[in-house]
């Protein structure tokens, strides 16, 4: 495949959490049949960014975009993101890397979580 999805996701000591990150990732696959989607973590979880973005170059990957599963554009993603991707650009400068912004930040997403929010209640 000639391009990469990668879904950035914080991470948690227990496991449990990234199960809605895996289902994510399944959805999203099965949406984007013509790309390789994957899934990494910023810390506590495996496989990091740097090592998923390593095996997808491995892989001959050269279209990488990385999409934040973060509600908002916090200090991880406004510091930790931005040291992540330069460094990822000075090791594969052949790799041409895209981010977007904090999922949460998309209207369609706030308002289905709105919507949700809503339903709540009886």
């Amino acid at each position: 495949m000639t391009s990469a999805l990668v879904l950035f996701a914080h991470g948690a000591r227990a496991a449990s959490w990234a199960v809605p990150f895996q289902r994510l990732r399944e959805l999203t696959a099965q949406q984007r049949p013509d790309c390789k989607v994957t899934l990494a973590f910023l810390e506590l979880m495996t496989p990091t960014l740097p090592d998923e973005v390593a095996a997808l170059v491995a892989d001959g990957v050269p279209d990488i975009t990385v999409v934040p599963v973060f509600l908002g554009q916090g200090g991880h993603l406004l510091r930790d993101l931005p040291q992540l991707m330069d460094g990822l650009r000075a090791t594969y400068p052949e790799v041409r890397f895209s981010t977007v912004p904090a999922v949460g930040e998309n209207p369609d997403v706030l308002a289905a979580m709105a919507a949700y929010c809503a339903a709540a209640l009886p």
